[in-house]
This record gives structure tokens, sequence and C-alpha cells, in this order.
């Protein structure tokens, strides 16, 4: 897995991060993670499967403490070749290595953004949130963004394309291989519904909300929904959208969870 993400670091930044549709729907991400993020207080925050480092800097540029990871040697060399504050340190780290001793710290917010959490397991990820609320505060706060299994963009996409079997790939509990900049990764797709399952015993739910339900996923950013006029309508559907109900037929969905 390392080595498949250090290839697609070079293009990263390119095809999703500066993308429109990247910046579209970390737009609507943040809607939901402002009012957490947005005070006066300097939090502890952990980022897993940081990427190139676009949320973990956001973060340190309001004062917070990040620790960002990722484990992809590549993503996190990029993310250490932008401008980034004191507050801020990216690192190496595979997240199913993660214990409660890995960072001799607990944090106010464990935060993994597009995806990261789609490359691993059911049994991993139910682990992983028994890690999670080990490595958190009283009260403290886990958010995923996760792609669901019932895209409609996905489905809409293929089928128009003639291919039904692909208009469908999301909807298994095996993984799946999905191109990413040119290298086949490992895919797992989960539902609000599983990850509220998987986490019940650690977590309560706060909100799940849908996160690119009307704007397309990345890989139609060089078709002309990524344009004007279409991408700004397509973002207003999702300011209007925003109940939970619609979090399973999104790109990907955000849920909210705070430690027992």
């Amino acid at each position: 897995m390392r080595n498949d993400f250090d290839i697609a670091a070079v293009k990263y930044d390119e095809t999703f991060t500066f993308s429109n549709i990247g910046k579209a729907q970390r737009l609507r991400v943040f809607k939901y993670v402002n009012p957490i993020i947005n005070t006066k207080k300097k939090l502890n925050i952990l980022e897993l499967n940081c990427g190139t480092g676009e949320d973990a800097i956001h973060f340190s540029k309001l004062g917070h403490n990040v620790i960002a990871t990722d484990i992809s040697e590549g993503m996190i060399a990029v993310a250490n070749s932008k401008k980034q504050s004191s507050h801020l340190l990216f690192k190496v780290q595979d997240i199913t290595t993660i214990n409660a001793t890995t960072f001799n710290q607990k944090f106010d917010i464990v935060f993994s953004n597009f995806g990261g959490l789609n490359c691993i397991s059911k049994i991993q990820l139910e682990a992983f949130c028994k890690v999670a609320k080990s490595l958190l505060n009283t009260n403290g706060k886990l958010v995923m963004v996760i792609m669901p299994k019932k895209s409609i963009w996905e489905r809409f996409y293929f089928l128009i394309k003639g291919d039904l079997k692909k208009s469908k790939r999301r909807n298994t509990n095996e993984s799946i291989d999905v191109n990413v900049d040119g290298v086949n990764v490992k895919t797992w797709y989960y539902n609000p519904k599983e990850v509220i399952s998987l986490s019940t015993n650690d977590f309560t739910m706060n909100r799940v909300k849908p996160i690119g339900l009307a704007i397309p996923p990345s890989y139609l950013e060089n078709s002309i929904l990524s344009k004007r006029p279409l991408l700004p309508i397509f973002k207003g559907i999702d300011a209007i959208l925003t109940a939970s109900f619609f979090a399973k037929y999104a790109d990907h969905f955000l849920i909210e969870l705070t430690k027992k």
C-alpha cells in the first residue's frame, strides 16, 4: 500500500486537492468541522491518512496542535514541503499499527478525511475505533469522512458508460481494486449504519452528513461537470440536501462521534 500511495503523491494535489471538485468537497467537510475547531481553546488534533497535509495545515493555522500521519512516505514528503507552523508535525505511520501508547499523549479530536479509512477492512476498522477511543480525552471526538456503498454519482456515471458491473462495484462487503492516479488500491466501502454499529460500544453518534451528494466524484474533474455553470449548481444542491438520509447516497459521508 505504501508504494501505491507514494506514486499517487506526485500528482495528488493536482488531481484532487487543488481541483475544482476537491476544493468543493473539502468546503462541505469544513462546513461541519468548523464548529468543532473554531474555538479559542488550543486543541490537540490527530489526523490519520493526512495525504499531502491540507487539512492539518488548516488546523495548525488556527493555532491548534496537530500531529498528522500517513502510511505513504511520498505523501508526507509533499506535506513537509508546504508552509507549516511550529504547531504541526507530519509523521509516517501505518494506521493499523497505532495503539494507545503510539503518541504518548491524548487528543481532543481524531480526524480522517476523504476515504483514508476505506483502505482498511471491517475488522481493522472496528479495531481502529477502539484504539481511537484510547487516544481521546474525555468527550473527545472521532470525525471520519468515508465512502459509502450506494453513491448515486458512481451508479449514474458507469450506467451511462454501459458498465452495469462497475455501477454496482461499491455495493459489496469485499474489497475491490480502485485506480488512484494509475495504481490499484484495495478498497472497502461502508454505509453509515455499519460504522455506527462498529463503534457503538465506544462512541455516541452525533451526526452523519453527506459529502458530495450532488458534487461529483473527483474522477470527473476533467469533464464539464466540474465547470461553470454546473458545479456551482451542484454545490448549491449539496448546501440544501444535508439530511443524514442522503449520506449513504453521496460520494462520501461525514460521521461525528463522541467518546463514551
